[in-house]
C-alpha cells in the first residue's frame, strides 16, 4: 500500500488541497509536502492527526475493503464513505435531518 498515494486520494476525494489538510489536521503544510518531495512516509503520530482530519480510524485508512472490515452491508459501508466526506458542520446538519424523519 502506497500511503502517500492513500492520503492524496482521501484529499482529492474531498476537493482539499495539501494547504486546507494541513489546517485541518494540524500539521505544518511544509511537512506535508516534504513528505512527497522525499518520498517520505509520515510518522504514526502524523498519521493519526491526518486520520483525524478525514474522521477515519487508523484501521479504516489502512483498510483495503471498508465492507469486509467493518462488516457493514455495500449501502451502509457508501454511506459512511460519504459521510467522511462531510464537514462536521454538514455531518450535524445530517444528524439532524435524520432524527427529524
Amino acid at each position: 500500500m502506497d500511503v502517500l498515494e492513500k492520503i492524496r486520494k482521501f484529499r482529492i476525494e474531498r476537493n482539499w488541497t495539501e494547504y486546507q489538510l494541513a489546517e485541518k489536521s494540524e500539521l505544518p503544510q511544509s511537512t506535508i509536502s516534504s513528505w512527497y518531495r522525499k518520498n517520505q512516509v509520515p510518522t504514526i503520530p502524523s498519521l493519526e492527526k491526518i486520520c483525524t482530519a478525514f474522521n477515519l480510524t487508523l484501521s479504516q485508512f489502512f483498510s483495503e475493503d471498508l465492507v469486509e472490515l467493518t462488516q457493514l452491508t455495500k449501502p451502509q459501508a457508501e454511506l459512511i464513505h460519504e459521510w467522511n466526506r462531510l464537514s462536521k458542520s454538514q455531518q450535524k446538519a445530517l444528524l439532524q435531518l435524520m432524527r427529524s424523519m
